[in-house]
């Protein structure tokens, strides 16, 4: 069970992007520079080698570098929640020691996949994150994601909880993620301890409704959602609504015309970052794209087009 001692997260835990060096280096001073920013938004927490922070493009030595520097940077400011998902069970268990052995307040995981076909029945998943979390003995984020083409049911996610008692939060960032949201928490009750949305928080005004206590957008606009979350938090819907609003635009722009590439491209602008630039095989941003995100971020003036100038 859950020790009485350990906070229960709720709020913004957005992604912390990862940046490179023209040259397609870690950007170290850069990351530095990214969690500071992050910090100064407001946040409630900061994620770290997500599926926004390129972890998928991070050879193991760069993702153990990256712990270290942003654990350490941190000091403690900020809860920080390390990605750590892997197929191998035993490489997701060494991901997860590693970050709890050096600070980290959580974990992410996506459930084990590798590819279209490769997958765990639902007995293969709950040892999976057993193991996990019988390692590192702090909370895990479940990572309920199309990404991973892993169908998660609500009885599932219910059962996960109720088996493995350090995985009671859940990012869900499907297709009717309020829908699925809300069965979850009614059918899992006290045993969901943090529901969340994400995908850039495209869907969060419908999630807070269903009863999501949190938000795991990109580091793009963490500031701006802020006012969301809080009116929402203290009954106030139509303010908490026109707040939404306001920002919906950015926030589905971001969504569906750059993906990860937004929040490095905002941060750039803004001199959080000296180089947007991603990984290969993935390209940057199409220069008319990017004119039309910085046009619409302009209009709202985040922190992150800012916060180095």
């Amino acid at each position: 069970m859950r020790n009485a001692k350990t906070p229960i997260y709720r709020g913004l835990f957005p992604v912390a992007p990862t940046p490179f060096t023209e040259a397609g280096d870690l950007d170290l001073e850069g990351q530095r520079r990214v969690i500071d920013c992050m910090i100064d938004q407001g946040v409630d927490g900061i994620c770290i080698l997500a599926n926004y922070s390129e972890q998928f493009l991070l050879s193991d030595q760069e993702r153990d570098i990256l712990v270290e520097l942003c654990l350490s940077h941190v000091a403690g400011r900020k809860p920080v929640m390390v990605t750590c998902s892997h197929f191998s069970t035993q490489i997701a268990v060494q991901r997860a020691r590693y970050a709890a052995e050096r600070g980290a307040s959580l974990l992410m995981l996506m459930p084990p996949y590798h590819g279209a076909s490769l997958k765990a029945d639902d007995g293969a998943m709950i040892g999976h994150f057993g193991r996990v979390a019988d390692a590192a003995g702090i909370p895990i984020m479940v990572q309920d994601a199309p990404l991973s083409g892993v169908t998660l049911t609500v009885p599932f996610l219910v059962r996960l909880a109720c088996e493995v008692p350090l995985a009671r939060y859940f990012k869900i960032e499907v297709p009717f993620a309020a829908a699925k949201l809300r069965s979850l928490i009614e059918l899992g009750g006290e045993a969901i301890i943090g529901p969340f949305d994400g995908e850039e928080a495209i869907t969060m005004m419908a999630d807070l409704d269903a009863g999501a206590t949190g938000t795991m957008s990109s580091a793009l606009l963490p500031d701006l959602l802020r006012p969301v979350l809080d009116h929402h938090k203290a009954g106030r819907r139509q303010e908490a609504a026109l707040a939404y609003a306001k920002v919906l635009p950015l926030i589905n722009f971001e969504n569906r015309q750059c993906g990860l590439r937004a929040a490095k491209s905002v941060m750039a602008e803004g001199g959080v970052i000296k180089c947007e630039a991603v990984r290969h095989p993935l390209d940057g941003l199409h220069p008319a794209t990017r004119a039309g995100l910085i046009e619409l971020a302009h209009e709202l003036n985040p922190l992150a087009l800012r916060w180095g100038h």
